[in-house]
């Protein structure tokens, strides 16, 4: 689905990313770990084109055969791809169902957005409870399965979360990578960036190691947990 190829990406004159390779799947959790200021959500803002590379310096990134350096952020959106920042950024002064409404503002995802609502329930029946409560009065953990849930009333048909478990009590975190288990297997394909290196890495089917900004091991998910220099490395062993 996604390929990225040889992805350079400076702010002024830091290059932050370096000859970035990458691929996504269909139906695959591909996971990109690494330490923070590795470069790992400014790739992720690179594809949904919050940030735009210089194509004069060379690096494609290419979503089921489309060029997204030719394409706008909203764009970017109605080819199937959805972005789940950093900190959630949910709409505090919106109720819960205020703020998934406003994930289908693409004409194309209106006609789903009813079922899309109750599938997101489903999927997090504690925002049912709380469909008319402000985002801004939830608590972090609830405030995140607003954002997905909100990512998902897109239609995505490739999900970028961005430090879903950032700031995240220990339950809730287990919980949020559950679910992002389970909304792989209702189907979606995920790209996740995340700093907690075992949780990801144990639910991904592949993952990229990110230090400064290139990528320096890729292999199965679980391969990954069991190599010396990530173990060294992101989790103290």
């Amino acid at each position: 689905m996604l390929t990225i190829s040889k992805l350079n990406f400076s702010y002024g004159d830091m290059q932050v990313l370096w000859d970035i390779d990458l691929e996504v799947h269909k139906g695959e959790i591909v996971t990109v770990v690494g330490s923070n200021g590795a470069g790992k959500s400014t790739t992720l803002k690179n594809i949904s084109r919050l940030v735009k590379w210089d194509t004069n310096r060379g690096g494609t990134i290419t979503f089921n055969g489309v060029n997204l350096a030719k394409l706008e952020s909203h764009e970017v959106v109605g080819h199937g791809i959805v972005q789940v920042p950093e900190g959630r950024k949910i709409f505090p002064e919106m109720t819960v169902l205020e703020n998934l409404r406003m994930g289908s503002f693409l004409k194309s995802c209106r006609k789903d957005r009813q079922a899309n609502i109750e599938k997101v329930f489903s999927l997090f029946p504690r925002l049912k409870e709380r469909e008319k409560q402000l985002g801004g009065t939830m608590s972090g953990g609830e405030q995140q399965m607003l954002a997905i849930g909100r990512g998902l009333m897109a239609n995505p048909k490739l999900l970028l979360l961005d430090e879903p478990s950032l700031g995240l009590s220990p339950l809730f975190v287990k919980n949020i990578f559950e679910i992002i288990k389970e909304i792989n297997r209702q189907g979606v394909t995920i790209l996740l960036v995340e700093q907690n290196v075992f949780q990801s890495l144990n639910i991904a089917h592949r993952a990229y190691v990110l230090e400064t900004g290139r990528v320096v091991l890729t292999g199965e998910g679980k391969e990954l947990l069991n190599n010396d220099h990530v173990k060294k490395a992101f989790l103290g062993r």
